[in-house]
């Protein structure tokens, strides 16, 4: 067919949206770019996106913190207040628990670790929260102590390797024996180390997860970190240190032969009696904390949250933070750099004593991340940015006249440290020491803290549906949560006003701090399109729209042939899943989307499918990580894309802008109980594929569907298991319609979770007499499109009669 002839055709048949051309839409300008390089073109305009908004956070964030022209208490309320943002961000939000240390031992574990010439070492744990405690050794000088350190190990050291009990690290760099010397009293906690996962399970070992990673992404969505847990550990070992305990436990246990028929785990009953508590007598000498690698991670943000703490050492660690979304995941903390770097860190130690040290800091590859010794002028220029100093005391820089990296803990950062804390450093670092512990093992030791860590965030995981109901539900109807009995055989619906205008402050918590949402203007739609597939029933055009700078939308227009000139169809977004493109969704039933965009069209639906940025792998990985860091995600820029999209449907004059439908699988199922969720002009949603409990399924450990078990690294969402799982998002769409699609075979998820999601939207729905906007099928099949009642659905709740 000539090409004159195919567009004569066009013109006489096709309906006046088509007409004028056989290659875009009317209304558009051409689209240039091939349908290959779609795609990454998008996810490159996103990547380069983000990277402006993380340049463009180091700008703005001077907002948040004091300013010369600030009176004094506006200037104190503003450090209280990032202060408290650091706390909640690194999730360091539990209660602790009252002070108190335990020295403990086994029969073949003595209490006393080594005596030395005027100290003891003592193996010790303390309380921090409900069923985690903090471990190592503390070292105690025989006579009064002058000051106290708490020393903390990279996460891959062992507190005996900085006594010198064990090697690992080298003699000049173990600067707990120097401090030891100067009758400074020492407790060396144990972090969670960075080793790969122990495990048999061959799914999980594929996940290729530290366990530190293991950690961080189950406290994540719980609104906890590793970092926060571990910041914890020294504040409540500060809390222990603020307090004497000189006479605990009894002088008799505390001989090198006295040993205590006692497991780890067990409250501490001796041979004498139970070992009374810390003693309530304040301590007057000053307190000092120093980290190296992961440990000055945690000693820096332990120094900027607790003033108690009267002077910090940084070995190692301090950079400037804009690419942290490269370093290792467990790293990753939600909306830092919108308030910090490491200097705004560092300013809020200020006017107390600081010391940063240019080290050469721990290696580390292949960690969803990776990190080396920064560039000395990078960590310089971070350094010269700290403010808040008082007059005469700035922080003390260490660092080798070369600009190369200094020895960790070096004699100079030593001397500054011990001067912080009022010390007189004279005296030679002691020797190193034996330890008479006839079978340690510091991996028994590392595994408690971990399980401890791990047992706790599942049991947030357990009680979070009940923090969800109060959080939401009995905020918006207290009145639909009284647990009266009724023998009443009816009771009366209510009216959903009041509920529909309280959700509203509920859909801006869950797109601003649930998803995150980008301040910025969407652009001009600048819509670009081509023809690309025909069939007897419709025409299928490639449809660009501009959203930001560098961010466009990209999707495929379905437009089926016999709409007549001036009449407006309904129109049904279909949704791609991961690694999916919009053409799967028109794929002649080759795949698990069993055609149904072009099937919609059949029925003579106008159907559009949008290119969703979950696609690449660790591209889009990469991108959420970027995100994360500003305070979004993922489905910032999938959002965003949506209302652009929505709009420039809305102004189509073949488009019936008030029945625009959402349908979507996997993936897609994931978008279709969030982006309609956020933007109400989507008339209705149907998740197929995907509707689940969602905070077990991100974070639970014991579930074998659950994404801890796979690579889904970025699925995590910031506690987002004590705000909206998938019953709380979908509450945001009453009054609309919603429809789940459900598998039984699909390993997504279990038909009785999510049975019991979907009950409680069922429920909500019927006190307010809307149980008929509802609506699950469950099929036998597994992941995929049935199209079966969810077409019914869409049928009934747009109005379009069902063709014969």
């Amino acid at each position: 067919m000539s090409i004159l002839y195919r567009s004569l055709l066009i013109a006489l048949f096709m309906p006046a949206v088509a007409r004028g051309s056989d290659t875009k839409l009317p209304g558009t300008g051409v689209l240039k770019w091939s349908e290959d390089e779609l795609p990454d073109r998008l996810m490159d305009g996103a990547h380069r996106f983000v990277e402006r908004k993380i340049a463009d956070a180091s700008k703005t964030r001077k907002r948040y913190w004091p300013q010369k022209h600030d009176t004094a208490d506006k200037q104190a309320a503003l450090l209280r207040a990032n202060r408290e943002e650091l706390r909640t961000i690194i999730g360091a939000v539990d209660e602790r628990l009252p002070p108190r240390i335990e020295f403990f031992g086994t029969s073949s574990e003595q209490v006393v670790v080594h005596r030395g010439d005027g100290f003891r070492v003592t193996q010790v744990r303390w309380p921090v929260i409900e069923g985690v405690w903090g471990e190592g050794l503390l070292v105690s000088p025989d006579k009064k102590a002058v000051a106290a350190a708490i020393v903390i190990p990279d996460a891959d050291q062992t507190p005996e390797q900085l006594l010198g009990m064990a090697e690992g690290v080298p003699d000049e760099s173990q600067i707990a024996r120097r401090l030891i010397a100067n009758k400074v009293e020492v407790l060396i906690p144990t972090l969670v180390n960075r080793q790969k996962l122990v495990t048999e399970d061959a799914r999980l070992k594929r996940s290729d997860q530290t366990q530190r990673e293991w950690l961080y992404r189950q406290a994540f969505h719980m609104g906890r970190h590793i970092i926060g847990y571990e910041v914890q550990k020294i504040l409540a070992a500060v809390d222990c240190l603020e307090v004497r305990h000189e006479q605990v436990p009894p002088a008799q246990i505390l001989r090198q032969s006295g040993e205590i028929s006692r497991r780890p785990d067990e409250p501490f009953q001796s041979a004498y009696g139970p070992v009374p508590a810390v003693q309530n007598i304040n301590r007057q000498e000053p307190i000092g904390v120093a980290g190296y690698g992961e440990g000055a991670l945690i000693a820096f943000y332990a120094a900027a949250i607790d003033t108690r703490i009267n002077a910090v050492l940084v070995s190692g660690y301090f950079d400037s933070r804009e690419n942290v979304w490269a370093e290792p995941i467990y790293r990753n903390v939600w909306s830092l750099l919108k308030r910090f770097g490491d200097a705004e860190i560092a300013s809020l130690i200020m006017p107390r004593n600081l010391i940063i040290e240019h080290s050469e800091a721990p290696t580390m590859v292949g960690h969803k991340g990776d990190s080396k010794t920064p560039d000395f002028a990078r960590v310089q220029r971070e350094f010269s940015r700290i403010h808040g100093s008082a007059k005469g005391h700035r922080p003390v820089f260490v660092r080798d006249s070369n600009e190369a990296p200094v020895t960790a803990y070096s004699e100079q950062a030593a001397h500054s440290f011990l001067s912080a804390l009022g010390v007189d450093a004279t005296a030679k670092p002691v020797s190193r020491m034996d330890d008479n512990r006839h079978a340690f093992n510091s991996d028994e030791r590392n595994q408690r803290a971990l399980q401890q860590i791990e047992n706790h965030v599942q049991g947030l995981v357990r009680k979070s549906e009940h923090v969800r109901d109060k959080f939401m539900l009995q905020n918006l109807m207290p009145e639909l949560n009284n647990n009266r009995w009724s023998t009443e055989k009816q009771h009366p619906t209510h009216d959903s006003k009041n509920f529909i205008e309280g959700a509203k402050e509920f859909r801006r918590k869950f797109n601003e701090e649930g998803m995150g949402r980008f301040d910025e203007e969407l652009l001009p739609f600048n819509a670009r399109s081509r023809m690309f597939k025909e069939t007897d029933n419709w025409i299928a055009y490639d449809i660009v729209l501009d959203v930001y700078d560098d961010l466009i939308a990209w999707g495929v227009l379905v437009l089926p042939k016999d709409m007549k000139p001036g009449e407006k169809r309904p129109v049904i977004v279909c949704q791609h899943g991961r690694n999916g493109v919009p053409r799967d969704t028109l794929d002649n039933n080759r795949t698990a989307y069993n055609d149904f965009a072009a099937k919609l069209a059949d029925r003579g639906f106008i159907t559009f499918a949008p290119h969703n940025l979950y696609r690449g792998e660790d591209r889009y990985r990469w991108l959420d990580r970027k995100a994360n860091t500003i305070g979004c995600t993922l489905f910032s820029f999938i959002v965003a894309q949506h209302d652009q999209t929505l709009r420039w449907l809305d102004a189509q004059p073949f488009v019936d802008g008030d029945r625009i439908a959402f349908y979507g699988l996997s993936y897609g199922g994931e978008t279709a109980v969030r982006v309609p969720a956020i933007l109400e002009k989507y008339c209705l949603s149907i998740c197929s594929g995907d509707f689940n409990q969602w905070t077990r399924k991100i974070a639970a450990t014991d579930q074998s569907f659950s994404f801890m078990q796979t690579i889904e690294w970025e699925m995590p969402y910031w506690n987002l298991g004590h705000t909206f799982d998938y019953a709380e998002m979908t509450y945001l769409m009453l009054p609309r319609p919603f429809m789940v699609e459900r598998g039984h075979h699909d390993r997504v998820g279990r038909d009785r979770w999510v049975a019991h999601e979907f009950a409680k939207v069922r429920w909500l729905y019927a006190q307010f007499g809307l149980a008929d906007q509802l609506d699950i099928e469950y099929f036998q099949g597994g992941h995929s499109i049935n199209g079966e009642a969810s077409f019914k659905f869409l049928h009934k709740h747009l109005n379009w009669a069902t063709p014969e």
